[in-house]
């Protein structure tokens, strides 16, 4: 086993190098000068604009910017923002429990919805009740997540009144931050109403970044139930008399989670790092609302701890998936020693 995650983080070397390169050059390709936009309306002389330059190091070729670059990080310093000054880690810090929070809220959202929509479906396989699940599920996977959340804000929010709009809790709420979590320090403050605002301010925002994984969810339960359904033990334990529930919930559902436990640990990668077109629709204030921010204020130090942070999350998530799941099934180790 030690071996087995040797490779898979030696293996790995080159794609975080990858990363970086993606995260150093992509953002210096998109047009418009930094120092003209953190100026703003000021205008700025020829020297003043040099000396900016020089003080951010920006003048320097790009090549030595990217080994200074790689230099820092590896010393764990992650740089400072070019407009607020202030150290991105800790502004990191600040904004990441923030997308902690809507991406498991969306993890739970889609892992509830999807076991049932595909427990419901594989027992009622060739129904129109199959049918309409599986067909839900694919609108729910094809539909664009822009579309949807502001489909569900003109709904809910506009027209019903029943939600907000956006951010985290409403503004006559000052909660103390203990631990970043808004619903955990919400229900610690002894603010009456606050935590049922929190819960309000993330219903949406849930809801929307969850559907494409609950499509997902759905698919896997279903086909993963229907090969276990079909299997000797669970005919012999509906042979004795069991319940429909035990047979199923127990000794179908549990042998059908392995691969599906698997799916949601990646999706849980992909929520926490690809939040960022939910938390813009609904100015959720966490690192994808953040990240893009800083792209249109040409932020650099900013947009490269945001996709080197995003891509690492994902992979690490997906990496403990991998490593989990050659526990369960050791065979995989095998497969990997064996190539």
């Amino acid at each position: 086993m030690f071996a087995y995650i040797l490779r898979k983080l030696l293996g790995l070397i080159p794609t975080f190098i990858g990363i970086t390169l993606v995260a150093f050059f992509l953002i210096r390709l998109v047009p418009g000068d930094p120092v003209e936009i953190m100026s703003g309306e000021h205008q700025l002389t020829p020297a003043m604009h040099a000396e900016i330059l020089q003080r951010f190091g920006l003048d320097r070729p790009l090549h030595e910017q990217y080994f200074d670059y790689l230099g820092k990080l590896v010393r764990g310093d992650l740089g400072q923002s070019l407009v607020s000054h202030e150290p991105v880690a800790k502004e990191f810090a600040a904004l990441f429990p923030a997308t902690v929070e809507l991406a498991f809220a969306a993890l739970l959202v889609a892992t509830l919805l999807g076991l049932t929509l595909g427990i419901v479906a594989s027992l009622k396989r060739g129904s129109w009740i199959d049918q309409g699940m599986m067909g839900l599920a694919t609108v729910g996977y094809s539909m664009p997540v822009f579309w949807w959340g502001l489909i569900l804000i003109m709904f809910f929010s506009v027209q019903l009144g029943w939600t907000p709009v956006s951010g985290r809790i409403a503004i006559e709420y000052d909660i103390l931050p203990r631990s970043g979590l808004m619903l955990i320090d919400a229900a610690l403050s002894d603010q009456p109403g606050a935590f049922r605002s929190a819960v309000l301010h993330l219903i949406l925002p849930a809801l929307v970044l969850g559907t494409v994984p609950m499509a997902v969810i759905a698919r896997m339960t279903r086909s993963s139930m229907l090969e276990v359904l079909g299997d000797d033990y669970v005919r012999t334990a509906r042979a004795k008399g069991l319940s429909p529930g035990r047979v199923v919930l127990v000794h179908a559902l549990r042998n059908a989670l392995i691969p599906v436990i698997t799916v949601v640990g990646l999706q849980t990668g992909s929520l926490l790092a690809g939040a960022v077109l939910t938390e813009t629709i609904f100015s959720w204030p966490g690192i994808g609302k953040w990240l893009i921010d800083s792209i249109g204020r040409r932020d650099y130090p900013v947009v490269q701890t945001g996709i080197l942070v995003s891509a690492t999350v994902f992979i690490t998530v997906n990496l403990i998936v991998e490593v989990l799941y050659s526990v369960v099934n050791p065979r995989i180790r095998t497969e990997h020693t064996a190539q």
